[in-house]
């Protein structure tokens, strides 16, 4: 059977002055629009198989807006829900979208809007159906790209890194046009911070604007790639449009270069498509006394204010900063522990969904939540076949899932996350297990 694919975006932006979500203690209200939110989805068929893809410009996409867009996707497409992946670009420059513990202290962070959450599931959904009913004979080629000079590591300049920045290309067979481009890449979207007070979608929304400018009409989809510890903090020139500009065109200039590279036969219409789902059990992290969380906060600080006032360049006094962050944040569970809430919140969150899918000889693996970078290669590493990957896939993990090396550095990331980093073992065996049932 040939392939059967469309795509559609609808945008998600809020109407009114929301919170800014993704830097603790700023009481960051919107005050304009610099770039819009958007809800961009591809759907794709070949013979009884189906899937639909949707990428939203928000920072978190939880696993209960997921759960009401899917009924009604399927519903509408037909389309199975185990087939539908919504992730997240995790943007810092747009809304609330999800309740986390760790900010339940942090007195700025409100809870998401209920009438912007009516938007966003309303926008999700209208995207996905479009995509849908846009549905044409097309061809797919798969492609890859680097990306170097838009960030690294973020505690290392010289630690673990993936470069890889993955491509699927849709044309339609009959105009030969292209009509989507998925893009999996892996880096943090925080060039815009604290001082900002315009909803965007930082870097990545200048990365499609500049493809479509030699691809206009073009849908193009940003799934955000593993990159807990991975961050453009150690390349930015200043934390400004201009700089996210830098960056994304950067970034959008590889993605072109690899395109302009495919030829006519790197398109097949022939594309065998085939999904698969399963669930594993996360293993839970405990925390130290509220006495112990203290201490170590106040030795964050103290570090930090010392970094400060010896002038420390941008890079490490930013990681101090962010120690401080999760330090506080580590207290917040510590007390939740004491008090029972980090219990509930545990079992809640502990089973990770994960997607698998195959695209001729390509595999594409979901995983929910924020993993450092080190999980991705070693599935790529392990897989005997070409894998892309996709965090913040349907759903949320209440924070990032870190190397035993972070967490014995005292990383800031590891320093409120829920789940041992056992758990992004856990992740790498279901994404290898799902790939040897589909291989």
């Amino acid at each position: 059977m040939s392939l059967l694919a469309g795509a559609a975006v609808r945008d998600v932006t809020p109407q009114t002055p929301q919170f800014l979500v993704g830097y603790p203690h700023v009481p960051r209200i919107s005050e304009g629009v610099h770039d819009p939110l958007m809800a961009s989805s591809l759907y794709m068929r070949e013979g009884k198989t189906a899937f639909l893809w949707i990428a939203i410009d928000i920072i978190f996409v939880s696993a209960e807006t997921v759960g009401a867009c899917r009924v009604d996707l399927t519903r509408i497409t037909g389309v199975p829900e185990q087939n539908i992946l919504i992730s997240a670009t995790h943007t810092h420059s747009g809304p609330v979208t999800n309740t986390v513990l760790a900010w339940q202290n942090d007195p700025v962070v409100p809870p998401p809007d209920p009438s912007y959450m009516e938007q966003l599931r309303k926008g999700i959904t209208e995207s996905g159906i479009a995509a849908y009913r846009a549905a044409q004979p097309a061809k797919l080629a798969v492609t890859t790209a680097e990306a170097n000079g838009v960030g690294g590591n973020r505690h290392d300049p010289d630690g673990a890194f993936d470069s890889e920045i993955g491509l699927i290309a849709i044309e339609s067979e009959t105009e030969r046009r292209l009509i989507a481009l998925s893009l999996i890449y892996g880096m943090h979207p925080t060039v815009l911070h604290e001082d900002s007070r315009l909803i965007s979608g930082d870097f990545p929304h200048f990365t499609r604007r500049y493809i479509s400018k030699t691809y206009p009409g073009a849908v193009i989809l940003y799934h955000l790639g593993p990159c807990g510890n991975l961050s453009p903090r150690y390349h930015v020139r200043g934390q400004t449009f201009e700089e996210a500009q830098r960056l994304g065109e950067r970034l959008g200039t590889s993605i072109l270069t690899s395109l302009h590279n495919l030829k006519d036969d790197d398109f097949c219409s022939e594309q065998h498509l085939f999904a698969r789902r399963t669930y594993t059990d996360l293993p839970l992290n405990s925390f130290e006394s509220i006495a112990t969380a203290q201490l170590k906060l106040d030795q964050a600080v103290e570090r930090y204010q010392t970094l400060k006032r010896e002038g420390s360049p941008h890079g490490p006094l930013r990681t101090a900063e962010c120690d401080v962050f999760g330090r506080e944040e580590s207290l917040t569970l510590a007390k939740a522990q004491a008090n029972g809430d980090l219990a509930k919140w545990q079992a809640r969150y502990r089973s990770a969904e994960v997607q698998a899918f195959r695209l001729g000889d390509l595999f594409v693996v979901t995983w929910p939540g924020e993993q450092f970078v080190e999980y991705a290669l070693e599935v790529k590493r392990r897989a005997g076949h070409r894998v892309f990957i996709i965090s913040l896939a349907n759903g949320e993990l209440q924070g990032y899932i870190a190397t035993s090396k972070a967490a014995e550095a005292g990383s800031y990331e590891a320093a409120f996350a829920m789940f041992k980093p056992k758990a992004g073992d856990f992740l790498v065996e279901a994404a290898l297990n799902l790939i040897k049932e589909l291989a």
